[in-house]
């Protein structure tokens, strides 16, 4: 059994609202939430940190005659909550209107027989304790250290285990919560070079329930062999080639897309995406969705956060733009509807986010892939920030491995990458089909057919 008790938290949350309205709010949303987590680290075999803690919250968004505000506690006592209530509906009253604030009609919102079972929670993980998260972080930097002797130094192991639930309750009549659990092990070491350069790598597994996590060796062998692969990075001359970028990196530069199709981006004209809905921005080869309904998916639910019905979203179709990612007040800010992706944080606030967002893979593997460059850039690791939104200019330090006639020859470090992001997506000639769901925002390898490398 969960210890979670989600009916318990609806009606905390449904006391906050019914008392907001009361004190003169038109409209009262509560979010609470409960939970608690477990993380421990290892280096060179010794225990660095063991912490554990658990934590409830309360958010609260209230709009009076057009005002918004919002506030948060973890005060969850009866005086507690009396002033934090009294506090959010002093707040409303020195807060600007604003015309778009408003919830969404309560016409749209889902009911709890609707709500799937997207098997979110691992009912055994909170029985894992800090011993036995400790031998699997010994275990997995162990296995890592033992296979070189070139790899005898560490940045240390990580395992972390968590679970919660959250209940959101709305004066729109919604009610509704949800139960979540996510377990993850992190192995990183570091390897003598030749040069005496320290080469650094790492590995990881994550996924909802424990029991699917990677086995501790597993992973630190493969950090290991990632790590030493490293070994002898070199410089190569400034040129102009195909870049191909393993899920890792191809991830980071899924989620600067995402971020840029964000309805809040959009509205606010800080986005390179502003006003091309319905135009190609991207290779035929390219499609993308939001997809909130894959089972044991890091980032699914049944419900967004204002308690619209989650649904699948195409953002992009075979290269066309079909939608942004909107809630409901970046969709009235632009004329349009909520695509059901609000977001609700612990602090109450409310905006549009993704869930599980994915370049949709293609049908070649990796491996045949990297087999059809004749020379190329791998990328597998990216350094920096530097990122544009508005023009979409794109330029990161890379590291990876020199490709030629579909062979790695060597390993490159200590250059960059640059073109702009909208001729990036435009450039993609290769999908693979190497999809992973480690994390919420998930790409397959891809290349792009060009792209400029600053070197030597």
């Amino acid at each position: 059994m969960s210890q979670y008790d989600i009916n318990k938290l609806i009606e905390l949350g449904g006391q906050v609202v019914e008392r907001a309205r009361k004190g003169g709010a038109d409209i009262a949303e509560a979010a609470v939430s409960e939970g608690q987590h477990l993380s421990v680290k290892v280096r060179l075999g010794e225990p660095e940190l063991v912490e554990e803690a658990g934590s409830r919250s309360l958010g609260l968004r209230v709009i009076r005659d057009q005002r918004v505000a919002v506030t948060h506690t973890s005060d969850l006592t009866p005086d507690g909550l009396t002033r934090f209530i009294e506090d959010a509906l002093e707040l409303v009253q020195l807060s600007q209107p604003d015309v778009f604030a408003g919830a969404p009609d309560p016409s749209l919102l889902s009911k709890a027989s609707e709500h799937r079972d997207l098997q979110l929670f691992d009912p055994s993980i909170d029985s894992i304790d800090a011993a036995r998260a400790l031998d699997m972080a010994k275990r997995a930097e162990h296995a890592a250290l033992s296979v070189d002797p070139r790899c005898k130094n560490s940045e240390g192991a990580t395992v972390s285990r968590q679970s919660g639930a959250s209940a959101l309750v709305t004066s729109g009549g919604f009610q509704g919560g949800t139960r979540g659990t996510y377990a993850s092990i992190v192995v990183s070491p570091v390897a003598d070079d030749h040069d005496g350069k320290k080469r650094s790598g790492h590995h990881w597994s994550a996924r909802r329930f424990f029991a699917e996590l990677d086995a501790p060796e597993a992973v630190g062998l493969e950090a290991a062999k990632r790590t030493l692969a490293k070994l002898g990075s070199r410089k190569i001359d400034t040129q102009e080639v195909a870049v191909v970028f393993d899920p890792d990196a191809a991830r980071a530069i899924l989620g600067l897309f995402a971020s840029c199709a964000n309805g809040g981006a959009i509205w606010r004209k800080s986005s390179y995406l502003a006003e091309r809905e319905g135009q190609l921005v991207a290779s035929p080869l390219v499609s993308m969705v939001d997809d909130p309904l894959i089972v044991r998916g890091p980032g699914s639910r049944a419900f967004d956060g204002e308690g619209l019905l989650a649904r699948k979203n195409v953002v992009v179709d075979e290269g066309v733009l079909k939608t942004f990612i909107l809630d409901t007040y970046s969709a009235k800010k632009l004329g349009k509807q909520s695509t059901g992706n609000a977001s609700r944080g612990s602090s109450g606030g409310v905006g549009a986010s993704t869930t599980n967002f994915i370049l949709t893979p293609g049908t070649i593997t990796p491996e045949e892939l990297l087999k059809s460059c004749d020379r190329a850039l791998y990328v597998t690791d990216m350094m920096g920030f530097g990122f544009n939104a508005v023009t979409g200019d794109f330029s990161r330090g890379a590291a990876g491995f020199w490709i030629e006639k579909g062979e790695r020859m060597f390993p490159v470090s200590e250059v960059t990458i640059s073109l702009n992001i909208d001729e990036l997506w435009k450039r993609v000639d290769a999908v693979a089909n190497d999809q992973d769901l480690r994390t919420s925002i998930c790409s397959p390898t891809f290349r792009v057919s060009a792209m400029t490398i600053a070197g030597k």
